[in-house]
């Protein structure tokens, strides 16, 4: 690599530059003005480095930015046994990215490349701030948000995945590592050469993977979620037994925007995610009808701009961990989660969201994650490309994702039980199914047998108007149907519907307040649960209305009414 600056136009030769986003070198690696410089000194301290000193190493907890002022500095990654150089910063350049925000653990090496000073900035004071200076804010989180594209693109990651598209446990690591943002590099058993190499170099048979080369030590075979953030450290640095202002369970667009608002408005904000940000809007391949983005955007890229919002504000998140029970007898409430862990909180917003329901078929979980999927993202896009596809669902999450899978599959197959899908479905969503020459709409029809060997192969449904079966060699089926509250762990302690979603406010009961041995002269305040200071937002709150804009406003309200609760 040239150690040149890099060009200050759109045609990004730098090997951290976005190449898929226009963007000029200087919002990737900026070079701050003297003055911007002077502002971050009060907020670090100076440092002399000498050439080859390690300022921070790859693996271990991102707790500083440092700005050179003299001399240069450049990153460095682990390749197998060697390490390589992939940037030098010089004077006014800076480094970071949303790990160091985050509090997570650094993917690169940084070490001095000859003598100079540095002021390195701590965590704490990087948060203060971005969230002070507004100008700096720009540019810095401008630069990380590149930062990580690249990296991301490029797999400058401390991962190492080895498995099968044809592998349901691989798919399910593949999208865990995408949507929480870290970056991997992907090695195909049926495709790549050096597949055997890796397997053989870590003495790993074929029947152990998918496994997976964590800071290119630890090997993790067929690890699950929480294995797999354990190793990365995603949940390292929280510290679990501090009472919290506020604990939100669930980081789909209810959850984050609870998060945002409630950090930004000064809150010790913790939220508990048991899979990755985003919640089932996460896995919509675009959504067109959120105010503020007429060109639609991906439920991965808001959940992303969202999350970093709320740890911009100082909001953590842990990943991985499902909550088991809510002890809610008294107050500050403690929540239970997988690990036995116990998290006290002064309030509470639940966000857990629905999931879709599953097929009534006795096979079906055979093919969950191998033919069956629950979400259309460019993961199972490339998986499907060229084949016949079935979409089960009249909504626009079903909409949105046979038009997405439409650019790539040979047919898309939508099976709905009702007469159409004018009444379930946005009509810009329905025009253009019937516009598209590569769908095909089947009413009053339902699938009825899934066949296969390892993977779905064939799949028989039936047309319920005539009671006529028919089979089909299609192995892919994106089933997204109907509304599952999320609400099991609740256990009784709040007032929950008949269909088991949380009640709040004014559709709560005398009955209900009574059960639940309500102690306040006032009557819950809307979003509020039949217990002081628990909120519920988002899908899994009974009544609410499915659309992202409507759960996003749901938890910024919700958090006027902690901030009353906490001066209750």
């Amino acid at each position: 690599m040239s150690d040149t600056q890099p060009s200050s136009s759109t045609n990004l030769t730098h090997p951290l530059a976005p190449k898929t986003v226009r963007a000029s070198a200087e919002d990737v690696f900026p070079v701050l003005k003297p003055e911007q410089i002077a502002r971050i000194a009060t907020r670090g301290r100076v440092r002399h480095v000498e050439p080859g000193e390690v300022l921070a190493a790859a693996g271990t907890q991102a707790g500083s930015i440092f700005v050179v002022t003299s001399g240069s500095i450049e990153l460095v990654r682990q390749v197998r046994a060697t390490q390589e150089s992939i940037g030098a910063l010089t004077a006014g350049q800076f480094t970071g990215e949303f790990s160091t925000l985050a509090g997570r653990r650094g993917i690169v090496t940084i070490r001095a490349r000859e003598p100079g000073e540095v002021i390195d900035v701590k965590r704490e004071e990087l948060l203060n701030l971005v969230q002070t200076d507004s100008e700096l804010s720009d540019l810095m989180m401008r630069a990380f948000l590149f930062r990580r594209t690249e990296i991301i693109a490029q797999g400058f990651g401390d991962v190492v995945l080895v498995g099968s598209n044809f592998c349901s446990a691989t798919m399910r690591i593949k999208e865990f590592l995408t949507r929480n943002g870290h970056p991997y590099s992907y090695v195909d058993l049926d495709r790549d050469a050096g597949a055997q190499e890796l397997l053989d170099q870590f003495h790993v048979g074929t029947r152990e993977v998918p496994f997976l080369i964590c800071s290119g030590q630890t090997v993790l075979r067929n690890p699950s979620n929480v294995e797999i953030a354990d190793c990365l450290g995603f949940n390292e640095t929280i510290d679990a037994g501090r009472v919290r202002d506020l604990v939100v369970i669930g980081a789909g667009p209810a959850g984050l925007a609870a998060a945002v608002y409630g950090a930004s408005e000064g809150l010790d904000v913790l939220v508990l995610e048991s899979e990755a940000p985003g919640g089932q809007a996460g896995s919509s391949s675009k959504i067109e009808n959120y105010l503020g983005f007429p060109m639609g955007i991906s439920g991965q890229d808001l959940a992303g701009r969202a999350l970093t919002q709320a740890e911009k504000f100082g909001a953590e998140m842990m990943i991985a961990q499902n909550a088991t029970r809510l002890s809610c007898e008294k107050r500050p409430y403690t929540l239970e989660i997988d690990s036995g862990t116990r998290l006290p909180a002064r309030a509470v917003v639940i966000a857990t969201g629905a999931r879709y329901r599953r097929l009534k078929i006795d096979n079906l979980t055979r093919f969950e994650g191998a033919g069956v999927y629950y979400g259309a993202t460019a993961i199972e896009a490339q998986l499907c490309k060229g084949d016949e596809v079935i979409v089960v669902g009249g909504g626009n999450s079903a909409g949105q994702a046979a038009m997405f899978l439409s650019q790539t599959a040979k047919r898309v197959h939508i099976l709905v039980r009702s007469e159409g899908l004018a009444e379930s479905m946005s009509r810009y969503l329905v025009r253009r199914i019937e516009d598209s020459p590569t769908i095909t709409l089947h009413t009053r029809t339902e699938i009825v047998a899934l066949e296969g060997n390892g993977r779905l192969q064939r799949v028989t449904w039936r047309d319920n108007m005539t009671g006529a079966t028919t089979s089909h060699d299609i192995g892919h089926v994106f089933s997204m149907t109907g509304a599952v509250p999320s609400t099991g762990w609740i256990s009784g302690c709040l007032a929950l519907d008949e269909d088991g979603f949380i009640k709040t406010g004014a559709d709560l009961s005398a009955e209900d307040l009574a059960a639940a041995e309500w102690p306040l002269a006032r009557a819950p305040y809307l979003l509020e649960t039949s217990r002081p200071g628990v909120f519920a937002v988002g899908d899994v709150r009974c009544g609410s209305v499915k659309r992202v804009a409507s759960a996003v406003g749901e938890g910024s309200i919700a958090i006027s009414f902690v901030h009353r609760t906490l001066r209750e």
